[in-house]
């Protein structure tokens, strides 16, 4: 298999790299890989899967109801 050598990588990317890999329990090779693998490889979208999921979504916070109001002064003052 194919290596390849990534030099100079800026602190915070390899600090940011690390942390994702942590999160998602894999190596930091397996993080690149994969993080690879997303931006080469084409992603297919289904149209009706994305509907049933939206669907799905409105249906699951429905009851959460927010007026214009409240959703700029959380945009204000930041997301936890």
């Amino acid at each position: 298999m194919p290596s390849i050598t990534v030099k100079n990588v800026p602190a915070d990317l390899y600090e940011r790299l690390r942390q994702s890999a942590k999160a998602n329990r894999r190596s930091i090779n397996a993080e690149i890989i994969v993080c690879i693998e997303r931006v080469v490889s084409p992603q297919s979208v289904d149209p009706e899967l994305v509907i049933v999921r939206a669907r799905e979504l409105r249906e699951r916070t429905a009851r959460y109801r927010i007026t214009d109001e409240e959703l700029g002064a959380a945009k204000a003052d930041g997301r936890p």
